[in-house]
């Protein structure tokens, strides 16, 4: 059980060393308001004097402090020597020819035997981050003390609390002060030390308070009763460290702290502890083999070794995931480039493999809350392209008069007696012609999917590509550069087909309606609805009797210009104009349906030829070719920064981390019981 804090000193070291707080360690935190006594406390379990102090609030950073217990200088210098004690021996630092000393962390190597100047060092260092003023800083200054005198422990000293900013304190210091307490109290695996003085009211505890927000039940809360020797005549704290007013789980001891006379004075610690011993029995007779500053320490030392043993097979455990976890962050940033050329075929290969794979629909991570590469191109031809091309109508913009003025233009100067070819190819035309912009827009859409697809691949291929920015950008400005010039011969191929259906109306297609027919039954239909031809042919003379439509009478000496004046908009059509209307537009709808069936069938797979497999066939040798030269290897596989700092910080704590697991290692099982 006694190896157990020196274990998780050891530990605290080691992780430490790469600034690491993924593990929470066992260990005491000092919590107390400003003046509470909170620094005698711990001057007390060292027995000598080393902390700032002053008025106002002197802790000011975090001081994790941890107490080594060593073999006193002359069983040492034994050691030394070589008489009856085994060299090396665990505590024994032969080295140091003091009695007491003391370690900083960021004073590496450096021995500090009078702790005068250990005060120097925390107050240079707290003023070094904190300002000279009274500001405050979470950055803790580590501090080890080895002495015969102390038992092991692992405390850590927390600025007082406080209400009122002074110096150049900010505003809200009470809730700063508050924010870093409850990050240190909040770790499960610490022990709370509050501290509040016995002549204030006990109710009105802010440690007690804090202590409560997070450990509600007070499991791993010890509370003490400093400055007992202040309480005013006539009372004293019984009923409190019986624990009948607030009762404390781990239990609550009293002590008496070394007045401000006794420390300007230089009052030794050890006659300070004589004090509280003789006030103890005068004033406490029934609790002094439970109260002083003795007691308090050998009480934390037990508490922390039992909450240390508890901890520790979840330490354990921890410690074993977390290995675990950064050795596959570790193999993930690979290793440093050595083969520069055998490096970079190797991740050109495998983003054009992931890049194919991707619009096949077998690539490894396939996407679940979009459709991506070949199943987007799907959509985009089956349910985008072909559903717009749906929705065109085939007469959509041809009115009845725009279809009459066809056929009139392509008669001339002569009435027709049938309805003119040339007027049915120049309408159908007009409407292939509506076919070409939703066409090329679908080649815009697969255009940008393949352009997705890029970023797609850079967000799941190997993590080999995110580790060269360089080769990044080059990968995608390659492949950008590819589609961008596969694009306008793919336009151009689509602009081919609409021009290629322009260019002749075959009227003789199998599927294509013939003409004799339309017009034999839009005459029978016609037919039907007349009475019996009579009232056509008489409408025939009316219209021929009747002044023409759409001009007026002249008066007599008036001169009209024809030319100028206006066609009527719309106009009822003669039975013979419904009738040459009506087959033109039955003939441009079902020639439509048929070069609408053939662009439908034909752009997606001019889209495909032309765009799509052709990059998937140029892919790997255009990559290649544009980035497989010797003078750009070295440029392009030069690493980020950040993924050499982030591998640099894994194999750190990856290291961490085994070390931990082999100092925990060491603990026999039988040893924690």
């Amino acid at each position: 059980m006694e190896t157990l804090i020196p274990t998780i000193n050891r530990l605290q070291e080691v992780f430490l060393t790469v600034g690491a707080e993924v593990i929470q360690l066992p260990q005491i935190v000092v919590v107390g308001s400003q003046s509470s006594g909170k620094s005698s406390v711990l001057e007390s379990l060292v027995g000598r004097d080393f902390l700032p102090r002053g008025s106002g609030i002197v802790t000011r950073r975090p001081l994790v402090l941890q107490l080594v217990n060593v073999a006193p200088l002359q069983e040492r210098q034994k050691t030394e020597n070589g008489n009856g004690v085994r060299q090396n021996a665990p505590n024994s630092h032969p080295a140091v020819k003091a009695e007491e000393w003391g370690t900083f962390l960021h004073c590496k190597n450096q021995i500090f035997t009078d702790f005068m100047e250990i005060r120097h060092e925390i107050e240079a260092e707290t003023a070094r981050s904190s300002g000279d003023n009274k500001g405050i800083s979470p950055e803790p200054i580590y501090l080890k003390i080895f002495s015969p005198k102390v038992l092991n422990l692992t405390l850590v000293d927390l600025p007082g609390i406080t209400k009122v900013p002074v110096g150049d304190q900010p505003e809200d210091i009470e809730a700063q002060v508050q924010e870093m307490i409850l990050s240190f109290i909040s770790n499960p695996n610490s022990l709370i030390l509050a501290v509040s003085p016995a002549n204030s009211d006990l109710a009105t505890s802010d440690a007690l308070k804090l202590a409560r927000e997070v450990d509600p039940d007070g499991r791993r809360t010890l509370l003490v009763i400093s400055k007992l020797d202040l309480m005013d005549a006539g009372t004293d704290a019984l009923e409190v460290l019986l624990g009948r007013v607030i009762p404390v789980k781990l239990g609550i001891i009293g002590v008496v702290n070394r007045s401000q006379h006794d420390i300007n004075t230089q009052k030794s610690l050890e006659d300070s502890m004589r004090d509280e011993l003789a006030f103890l029995q005068r004033h406490y007779p029934s609790l002094v083999s439970r109260a002083g500053s003795r007691y308090l320490a050998k009480t934390l030392s037990r508490l922390l070794m039992h909450h240390i043993r508890d901890c520790l097979p979840d330490l354990k455990t921890r410690v074993t995931v977390l290995s675990a976890q950064y050795q596959a962050r570790l193999n993930g940033y690979g290793q440093p480039v050595e083969d520069h050329s055998a490096t970079l075929l190797q991740i050109v290969t495998k983003f054009a493999s992931d890049y194919c794979n991707t619009i096949e629909g077998t690539a490894r991570h396939i996407q679940t809350s979009e459709l991506c590469g070949g199943a987007r191109m799907c959509y985009i031809f089956h349910e985008t392209f072909g559903r717009t091309l749906q929705s065109i109508d085939p007469l959509g913009g041809l009115t009845d008069l725009d279809v009459l003025t066809a056929i009139r233009n392509a008669t001339g100067p002569r009435p027709a007696l049938f309805v003119p070819e040339v007027s049915f190819e120049l309408l159908v035309k007009r409407q292939i012609k509506r076919l070409e912009e939703p066409s090329l827009r679908c080649v815009e859409l697969v255009h940008e999917e393949l352009q997705r697809i890029i970023q797609h691949c850079s967000s799941f291929s190997t993590q080999e590509l995110l580790r060269f920015p360089k080769l990044h950008d080059s990968i995608v400005e390659v492949v950008t550069g590819l589609l961008r010039k596969r694009l306008p011969i793919t336009n151009e191929m689509v602009h081919n087909l609409v021009a290629i259906e322009l260019a002749y109306i075959n009227t003789k297609h199998p599927d294509f309606t013939d003409a004799a027919q339309v017009s034999a039954s839009v005459n029978s239909q016609q037919a039907e609805g007349l009475d019996g031809g009579k009232r056509w042919k008489n409408e025939k003379v009316s219209e021929e009797k009747a002044p023409a439509a759409g001009f007026g009478s002249p008066s007599k000496g008036q001169a009209i210009n024809l030319l100028d004046t206006a066609v009527p908009a719309s106009r009822k059509l003669s039975a013979k104009e419904q009738r040459d209307c009506e087959v033109i537009q039955r003939l441009i709808k079902s020639y439509f349906l048929i070069v609408r069936k053939s662009i439908q069938d034909s752009v997606p797979k001019t889209v495909m030829h032309f765009l799509v497999n052709f990059v998937k066939e140029h892919l790997q040798s255009e990559l290649v070719g544009q980035l497989y030269k010797q003078p750009l290897l070295q440029e392009l596989l030069i690493e980020s920064q950040d993924t050499a700092q982030q591998r640099t910080e894994v194999a750190q704590m990856l290291e961490a981390l085994k070390k931990a697991n082999n100092i925990i290692s060491e603990i026999r099982e039988t040893h924690l019981w």
